[in-house]
């Protein structure tokens, strides 16, 4: 009984990591966005960004940081990701944007 016990926790776990690999291999931490001109770069127009940050930032506590950053990211990349967090891969622009210290510089 304790060796199929064993065996059956393991093969849980590996079926986790499998999954999390595929999930991972796809760059978009499972979501699938096919529609890669209405987020990728150059999608928006500049006069768009303030109502695509507004969408993005709409979740986030520091609502007013979020909005400077997003829509100084969004004028010179012309695209906001998609949802209200991650998914930065669809918009390289917005992701690849880096402060100073090295960290993310678009929300």
């Amino acid at each position: 009984m304790a060796r199929f016990l064993a065996a059956l926790i393991l093969v849980l776990v590996l079926i986790s990591m499998l999954q999390t690999m595929v999930m991972a291999s796809h760059g978009h931490g499972g979501h699938h966005y096919e529609d890669k001109k209405k987020f990728g770069p150059g999608s928006l127009k500049s006069s768009e960004c303030p109502s695509e940050c507004s969408r993005r930032c709409k979740k986030t506590q520091y609502h007013k940081a979020c909005m400077f950053f997003c829509q100084k990211c969004c004028r010179k990349c012309l695209c906001v990701p998609p949802g209200y967090y991650g998914n930065k891969a669809v918009c390289p622009c917005y992701n690849n944007w880096k402060t100073k210290e090295g960290g993310p510089k678009c929300p």
